[in-house]
């Protein structure tokens, strides 16, 4: 048997089962049970194995954490250094900046009559949890400034 250890988030779930995706490699795994009440958009580590015979579900040998993110439409204003880095960004480019320690910070430059429904997209977005599950973040604020265009996407740890 193949254990196979990862960053999972849960895309379905229900009493009986769980839809899970590896948020690094996209590879999905089901689960045959839901042994850990998990429920959908939690991010997962875990430890899951194929159940013989045929090893085409899985289980959880090893929980090691399973949280939800919590994903905040704030009203504040990008960071200043969101701003200074959009300065140098084409309309619907990204920066991507690392923070120190865990989480992530994104710079987004959009239309600026485009930005509230761009924040609202990004929000929505099942991928957004994901990256959020890849950098270790249990927050995500979505701060904007529509008269500049500008979105400041912040995964932030604990």
């Amino acid at each position: 048997m193949t254990e196979t250890t990862a960053t999972f988030l849960v895309t379905e779930a229900d009493d009986d089962s769980v839809v899970m995706r590896d948020v690094d490699t996209a590879q999905v795994y089901t689960l045959d049970a839901n042994d850990h009440e998990l429920e959908p958009e939690m991010v997962v580590g875990a430890t899951v194995e194929p159940v013989p015979p045929m090893d085409v579900v899985h289980e959880i040998v090893n929980l090691d954490f399973a949280r939800h993110v919590d994903v905040v439409d704030t009203d504040l204003s990008p960071t200043t250094q969101a701003m200074n880095a959009a300065e140098d960004l084409a309309v619907g480019e990204v920066e991507r900046i690392e923070r120190e320690g865990t989480g992530e910070l994104h710079v987004l430059s959009v239309p600026p009559e485009d930005t509230e429904q761009a924040a609202q997209d990004v929000i929505a977005d099942e991928e957004t949890l994901a990256r959020a599950g890849r950098v270790g973040a249990v927050r995500v604020e979505v701060r904007r400034d529509a008269d500049a265009g500008v979105l400041n996407v912040r995964y932030l740890p604990d």
